[in-house]
């Protein structure tokens, strides 16, 4: 077991008879160095007294946000003081509170509040876990940084078998030895992500646009932010979170995000181009809807501005990525783009397959520098992936 001597570990206790996997995971903690104070809700308190993770850490235990009359912010003092946060067990209704903002007890109003890592394992009966509610709220609390801990399938409290399982704890402590591991190899340094899609308007209502989702730019400013990075996002219209430690920048059009690259382009270290910009952009945007019984519209379409074309003439030391989503002929044309666009490093990414390229979580993809050779494409996630590239650039900042 790794050692957690001197790390603050914030354990959340919610209702759920997987409590007492709870017990075990503060018993695992406490004997591995950690420093463990616990929240209970008053479902969890129901299941377990205070008393027992107060014997199991050394530490009170808060129920309330008037548990501590010397702290008048508890929410506050408590998720500033911890290294880490772990839900768990987690039900729907705290997955549920999590993704929607809802502050109203101790445990909701400290997780609001944190601006650390958040681990949850979710508990709950089958049909309440694949329920599309749960399940929309499991991926928006993912992409706004907390890392689940996807639960198991065996024998459920209410009698039946199904997934819903609390990970055990063994599994739990794993991801939380990882998470107190992750090295800050990024600090001081200032990263500027670009990620989704651009809209290039005909009409106030109809424009053009590609299937982008923004997760994987998404993904790389959250990566960077956690290792130390002070990241700049430039996004263009997603329906994805972004964590508050994160700089966001709001754009839609391809001219939108070249301005908003120049204008934070100098003051960083790294520019990562996750974005999916359009190629071309109408000459003249109709001032009305264009109307279907007029006719067939005549639209004049004009090339937008290379944005990585831009910056290569002021890189000046910089450490600029770029991305080449390809259908054939991947690697090829990738270090083509790289040797083309005088980029440090590319992404080399295949799309039109079965679960890579937009909207998928997985990418079959391998990052490429101006010296590799023999470069494969490899299946990873978007985390793996992010972090693979993350190295690189670290790597090239030394």
């Amino acid at each position: 077991m790794a050692e957690l001597a001197g790390r603050k570990v914030l354990l959340g206790v919610t209702g759920g008879i997987a409590v007492y996997k709870a017990a075990e995971l503060a018993r695992m903690l406490a004997r591995a160095g950690a420093d463990v104070k616990v929240i209970m809700t008053g479902a969890g308190q129901q299941f377990v007294s205070p008393l027992t993770f107060r014997t199991l850490t050394g530490n009170p235990v808060a129920t309330t946000m008037w548990s501590d009359p010397g702290s008048p912010f508890p929410h506050i003092s408590l998720s500033d003081e911890a290294d880490l946060i772990v839900v768990a067990p987690a039900t729907a209704n705290i997955v549920a509170k999590m993704a929607n903002g809802i502050a109203d007890d101790l445990l909701s109003t400290t997780v609001l509040a944190a601006r650390g890592t958040i681990v949850v394992a979710p508990a709950m009966n089958t049909r309440m876990y694949l329920n599309q509610a749960t399940q929309s709220n499991l991926e928006r609390i993912r992409e706004m940084g907390v890392i689940v801990v996807d639960p198991g399938e065996g024998g459920l409290a209410c009698g039946t078998e199904g997934i819903g399982r609390m990970a055990e704890p063994a599994e739990i402590m794993e991801v939380v030895e990882r998470e107190l591991a992750v090295v800050r190899d990024l600090d001081g340094r200032r990263v500027l992500v670009t990620a989704g899609p651009t809209r290039e308007h005909i009409d106030p209502v109809r424009f053009f646009s590609n299937p982008s989702t923004g997760r994987m730019g998404y993904t790389i400013a959250r990566q960077a932010a956690r290792r130390g990075a002070d990241v700049i996002l430039i996004s263009g219209p997603v329906e994805l979170s972004c964590q508050a430690d994160i700089e966001l920048v709001k754009v839609v059009s391809a001219s939108e995000m070249l301005n908003a690259v120049l204008d934070n382009f100098d003051s960083v270290d790294v520019l990562v181009m996750a974005a999916a910009v359009a190629d071309f952009t109408s000459t003249e945007v109709a001032g009305k809807k264009l109307k279907k019984n007029s006719g067939v519209p005549d639209i004049k379409l004009e090339p937008t501005t290379d944005i990585l074309g831009e910056v290569a003439l002021r890189k000046n030391g910089r450490v600029v990525v770029g991305f080449a989503a390809e259908t054939d002929q991947v690697i090829m044309n990738a270090k083509k783009k790289l040797k083309e666009k005088n980029l440090d490093l590319i992404v080399a990414n295949k799309v039109g397959e079965f679960g890579t390229g937009f909207g998928s979580m997985t990418d079959m993809a391998v990052v490429i520098g101006d010296a590799d050779t023999g470069a494969e494409l490899k299946m990873m996630s978007k985390i793996e992936l992010a972090d693979v590239l993350l190295d690189r650039i670290r790597d090239l900042l030394k």
